[in-house]
């Protein structure tokens, strides 16, 4: 199976949007002009924000760019220099998994079986001391991907955890444990997503978030094993008849195709006159 958590470390605010005209961002280069005639109407701005209304208008002092119909005003991308949300490196994913393997009628949790109900409240995962515990900090799961927290959490980034068990059904079952991964998939990942609303008006208007954040996706691969007598006897029955077809084989290879043929020949029959 698979799961899909996504963890907001920042994110950009653009300001009250209406729909209308206004000036397209000087940082889209199909926007940038210096007469009408570079805004033809009715044309979409390549990687921009609406479509040209055939004016070019001034931005800025600096900067004049096509005038378009769309979400205005246009979206913000200046991002914080540092990500917004900081303290989230010491938040805690409970990650709860079972595990069924039907043909042998067994089934796993991956938690601790306790009835201590503080338990899960004070315990941090660790793979030699306290694999049991399925809460993990998020730093930490960061860094078992080889990244740091501070560098992923700006812009954004992607891990994934890999629940592996692998269970020998022979040997008892406190021995049947989960094995944890991480690796890094991607290192930007956002979205957007918006709220609309009308105003008294009856304008619409609304609210434009970019979030920047990680992204976990956990999924859970399994095999397990047990001793079967029919298998056993199959395989050890098939191990016999090989060595028998092997020994046809080498008797084939030696009498009629090796070049001291004749000297075996004599050697494996005796010829009686």
């Amino acid at each position: 199976g698979e799961n899909v958590l996504f963890l907001v470390t920042n994110f950009i605010a653009t300001a009250k949007q209406a729909q209308g005209t206004c000036p397209e961002s000087p940082s889209v280069l199909d926007a940038v002009c210096t007469e009408d005639a570079d805004c033809p109407m009715g044309n979409p701005v390549v990687h921009g924000n609406g479509i040209k209304t055939g004016k070019c208008v001034m931005f800025n002092t600096t900067h004049s760019t096509c005038e378009i119909y769309g979400w205005c005003p246009v979206e913000n991308n200046t991002l914080p220099r540092k990500p917004l949300l900081a303290e989230a490196e010491n938040f805690t994913l409970f990650i709860k998994n079972t595990v069924n393997f039907t043909k042998f009628n067994f089934s796993k949790c991956n938690t601790l079986q306790t009835n201590d109900p503080t338990y899960f409240k004070s315990c941090m995962y660790d793979p030699f001391f306290n694999p049991s515990c399925p809460v993990f900090r998020v730093r930490d799961m960061v860094e078992a991907a080889g990244e740091t927290f501070g560098d992923i959490a700006l812009l954004g980034g992607s891990i994934g955890v890999r629940i592996e068990w692998d269970c020998n059904l022979d040997h008892p079952t406190a021995q049947c444990q989960t094995q944890y991964s991480f690796s890094l998939q991607d290192r930007r990942y956002n979205f957007r997503t918006a709220s609309y609303y009308w105003d008294s008006q009856q304008r619409l208007y609304r609210n434009l978030l970019k979030l920047y954040g990680i992204r976990f996706d956990i999924s859970v691969h399994g095999q397990d094993g047990k001793f079967g007598i029919i298998h056993a006897a199959v395989s050890f029955g098939t191990g016999i008849a090989f060595f028998g077809a092997a020994t046809v084989v080498c008797d084939l290879v030696l009498l009629y195709l090796d070049v001291k043929a004749d000297f075996y020949w004599k050697e494996k029959f005796e010829e009686v006159r």
